[in-house]
């Protein structure tokens, strides 16, 4: 039994060149992009950019709670490579109203059998809704332009909310 548990971690060593670590090489953006995905806060009601300029990365978007803001903030500074962060996140006002738009829009949108079935399982959302001051935004892609179109009808849909954007894509 030693001996092969010796063996395997032989094989292990002598599989990895020297000076470089088992862990996959991840470039800059593949992680910031993964560190914004991985925000335990981060929902279908926030959405999240960034640029990268050398070490330096900008962070846009609009999100709900303060607290993403700063989480989103504190998850790039830890990714290998980056050397500065600017925020320019936009944390929306906090309105009741809003807040009920936002909950008839998802239902209105993932509420479509058609959409619930293709984009609303999964841990990161495909369409996004933004709200803010009874405006609602639809961003995301989607396979096609009939799904484009369904969403954009069925958020139009909402009572109370004053106009509504999609701007969805599709995939190519």
């Amino acid at each position: 039994m030693r001996r092969s548990v010796y063996f395997l971690t032989m094989v292990a060593m002598l599989a990895i060149p020297a000076g470089m670590s088992a862990k996959p090489v991840r470039s800059t953006s593949e992680s910031v992009r993964r560190e914004l995905a991985m925000l335990p806060r981060y929902g279908v009601f926030d959405t999240l950019a960034y640029q990268i300029d050398g070490g330096v990365v900008t962070l846009t978007g609009q999100v709900t709670e303060p607290v993403v803001q700063a989480d989103a903030e504190a998850a790039v500074r830890r990714v290998d490579g980056v050397t500065k962060v600017i925020d320019k996140i936009e944390v929306l006002p906090l309105s009741p109203f809003d807040n009920r738009i936002r909950l008839a829009a998802y239902r209105a949108v993932y509420g479509a059998p058609s959409l619930s079935a293709r984009y609303g399982l999964g841990a990161v959302p495909a369409i996004r809704i933004i709200v803010k001051n009874g405006r609602v935004r639809l961003e995301g892609v989607v396979a096609n332009e009939a799904d484009r179109v369904v969403a954009g009808m069925r958020a139009n849909s909402v009572a109370g909310a004053f106009e509504v954007q999609n701007e969805l894509t599709v995939a190519r």
